[in-house]
């Protein structure tokens, strides 16, 4: 049985049937000779068969959402047995944020990461050599890992100043605004001194650190003379302040945002093109990270232009996780023709998730 059409796509390589490589893909992960330990497992609790029985997109919605148990199952038992070689190679096990109890494992794949970082690699095109700087989590999210790459890609260094979004959100549960306010005053201090002091082309980071950043005097005039893209991720960013990014703080100076989670292993882009409305839109990498916005009451999709909670789905040879309920709502827009699901716009957090309050914090 080949696998190939699962491979990862490579530059000249003609676009695959969503529908064939979903078939292909049941057929891998719950193969005994090429799935992991934990599908094989899983498998027999389940009232279907994937590999007879799941087809289309829509039958994804068969699965149950399975992320709460990455919470404790071994990482082991999420390698797929079928991956060799190149495709083996593990970049790093990576958590989830902890917004909505304890963190999530996941295992990241060196060739799948490569992939997931150059699928905005359109956004950086023409910048050059470019060092980096990032604020915001490293370790053990991959927000950090994929800052790194991104220097290395840019044939620059990285600057970081480490980020705990945990031990932020534990402080904003508690009520201590005032230590929570001392913590991100010690987080923007650092790079601060970086900004004033190295040559930094990009600077990744969360909307509320980068709008903490302007706020320190002559802060603004130094991104302005050396930063040429600001990426921004890990949080929400309305239109009214996304607008004023643009066009008042940082003229002439690239913003652009990555919307994705530790449970897809990656991110959607920014699109180029701007909406009427300002509201920023991001596209996942169909097939292999899929989105859909549901009515939370009923699980329907909603029709595009409304608004619902995020589903999200990531479909590869390294990893399966469908049918993920995420801890966001969003407008559904329509996807570029020929992909699963849907694209998203206007991405912010639900209030309560289950039966946890969700504090974003600056993360």
């Amino acid at each position: 049985m080949s696998f190939d059409l699962l491979d990862l796509p490579e530059p000249d390589r003609p676009p695959v049937d969503p529908e064939e490589y979903l078939r292909a893909l049941m057929r891998w992960h719950f193969s005994p000779r090429t799935g992991s330990p934990f599908w094989l497992r899983r498998a027999r609790s389940l009232d279907f068969d994937p590999i007879g029985d799941v087809h289309t997109f829509e039958d994804l919605r068969r699965f149950p959402n399975v992320v709460d148990e990455f919470r404790a199952v071994p990482v082991e038992d999420l390698v797929p047995r079928g991956l060799s070689g190149a495709d083996r190679v593990i970049a790093g096990v990576y958590e989830s944020g902890g917004t909505t109890g304890l963190p999530k494992r996941f295992v990241m794949f060196d060739r799948w990461m490569e992939f997931a970082l150059g699928w905005d690699e359109s956004h950086y095109a023409g910048l050059g050599t470019a060092n980096v700087l990032l604020v915001g989590p490293s370790g053990p999210h991959m927000f950090g890992e994929f800052a790194r790459r991104r220097a290395r890609r840019q044939n620059g260094m990285l600057f970081s100043v480490d980020l705990d979004p945990r031990w932020i959100k534990k402080l904003l549960e508690r009520g201590d605004a005032a230590e929570s306010e001392r913590y991100v005053e010690h987080v923007v201090d650092q790079a601060a001194h970086i900004l004033r002091t190295q040559t930094v082309g990009i600077l990744i980071t969360t909307p509320p650190l980068l709008e903490r950043l302007t706020r320190r005097a002559g802060l603004v005039e130094t991104i302005r003379k050396d930063v040429r893209y600001l990426c921004w991720s890990g949080a929400h960013l309305d239109a009214d302040t996304r607008e004023i990014f643009q066009n008042e703080i940082f003229p002439g100076i690239a913003l652009k945002g990555l919307y994705g989670s530790t449970t897809i292993l990656g991110m959607s882009r920014e699109r180029d093109v701007e909406r009427a409305d300002g509201l920023a839109a991001f596209d996942p990498p169909s097939p292999y990270i899929v989105f859909r916005v549901v009515d939370p009451r009923t699980g329907e999709d909603v029709a595009h232009g409304e608004r619902g909670q995020v589903v999200m789905n990531h479909l590869t040879k390294y990893a399966l996780i469908p049918n993920n309920l995420e801890r966001d709502h969003a407008l559904s827009i329509e996807a570029p023709p020929g992909w699963f699901g849907c694209s998203v716009a206007d991405v912010g957090p639900v209030a309560t998730f289950g039966d946890t309050t969700v504090i974003e914090g600056v993360y």
